[in-house]
């Protein structure tokens, strides 16, 4: 392993702010940039806590999946069974004369966090046809997909033995809603929705920071006695977007003012800046049995990272590779990375590609770098005395 300390990094990256730690009053919170994959806070943020209705991104997800592969159709009517019937909190207020549309069903959950519309989604995906069912499905489905601190005993976060998500696994989640489903992701930006004007006491979104003009469009709150008051949420300025999840607040007031601190301190305090331009030759890595001796190792895009605004400090960057590289080697092999270290974010790898072609040497030319080779070791031992008479 050759370590390289580059001095074109250091002028490209000297002088650079340093972060400024945020202080929340959330039980676990966590922050990231989604475009750099920055994080921005982490605060027990692998810890599993009950998510309360912030779990019901989980139902959504499995529901869109299923309208994606024709399982579910928007138009189609669901029964409302008993037991969905039979939850209490936030409810679409259904009961087992309704045939619900699908559609109809997932607005209530994004909008009214519906305990009942979760049932019937549920029960109408569950392998066995019961809530219990779908939770298992639901767990399963979320250890395929990386979350491996969520564990589902329902199907809408009503406090059950079992039923948490960690902060981290909530921002994967809410991650991949906003990119695998972009044709359904507006609808966590809807203010109200009144299903069949049966429920006019429930019919605006509970999240407080929509309409604030500070670029939030998503996506769920979450609230029991146990878990407190929590938020995921996402907004968008210009081209950088931030997920955020707290929980364990206090107050309906004092997560409303907690979550809108931290969407004003993610874009303010942190701006985007590209470091290093795609084709710049940031080190040259010895090759072996090659045309050339050496090939030049470059970042295949531009580096662009999340930089503070506030503070001075230097960063400190180093191309990492296996050297010497064998011959041959094709321009745009990854052959190393480039590893760069900002005071209180975390540390950044980025690949590091061959700059050029450099094709096996021919014969004469393999036979004289292993003479070279040989005379250096020769040469190496004479010095150090090794195989002298004794």
């Amino acid at each position: 392993m050759i370590r390289l300390f580059s001095a074109l990094l250091t002028a490209l990256l000297v002088a650079a702010p340093a972060a400024q730690a945020f202080e929340t009053s959330a039980r676990a919170a966590y922050v990231i940039d989604v475009g750099t994959d920055t994080v921005l806070l982490s605060r027990e943020a692998d810890v599993p806590l009950p998510p309360a209705s912030m779990s019901k991104l989980m139902t959504l997800y499995m529901a869109f999946e299923a309208l994606q592969d024709g399982r579910l159709t928007l138009d189609e009517r669901l029964p409302v069974s008993e037991h969905a019937m039979s939850y209490g909190g936030s409810t679409m207020f259904l009961d087992t004369t309704d045939r619900v549309r699908v559609e109809d069903l997932i607005r209530g959950i994004v909008v009214l966090s519906g305990n009942d519309a979760c049932v019937v989604i549920a029960e109408a995906l569950s392998p066995d046809g019961t809530e219990a069912g779908f939770a298992r499905f639901m767990t399963q489905r979320a250890r395929d997909l990386g979350m491996t601190d969520s564990t589902f005993s329902n199907s809408n976060g009503w406090p059950q033995a079992g039923h948490l998500m960690s902060m981290r696994d909530l921002a994967l989640l809410a991650r991949r809603l906003i990119e695998d489903f972009p044709q359904y992701y507006p609808l966590f930006a809807e203010r109200e929705y009144a299903f069949d004007g049966r429920a006019p006491q429930n019919t605006r979104n509970r999240n407080p920071l929509l309409g604030l003009g500070i670029g939030v469009d998503g996506l769920k709150t979450g609230h029991t006695q146990e878990a407190g008051y929590g938020l995921v949420g996402s907004a968008r300025q210009g081209d950088r977007r931030v997920i955020f999840v707290l929980t364990g607040i206090d107050s309906v007031s004092r997560r409303a003012e907690e979550a809108e601190r931290i969407v004003t301190w993610a874009f303010r305090q942190f701006t985007e800046a590209t470091l290093v331009d795609a084709g710049t030759v940031l080190a040259q890595a010895d090759v072996w049995m090659g045309q050339g001796q050496s090939v030049g190792l470059t970042p295949a895009e531009d580096v662009a990272l999340l930089m503070p605004v506030v503070g001075r400090s230097e960063l400190e960057a180093e191309v990492v590779y296996d050297g010497p590289v064998q011959a041959p080697v094709a321009r745009g092999d990854v052959l190393g990375k480039l590893v760069i270290r900002r005071p209180e974010l975390p540390e950044t790898e980025v690949p590091l590609v061959a700059a050029a072609d450099v094709p096996m040497a021919g014969f004469t030319g393999r036979v004289r770098t292993a003479a070279q080779v040989l005379l250096r070791q020769i040469d190496a031992r004479a010095a150090t005395g090794a195989g002298a008479p004794q």
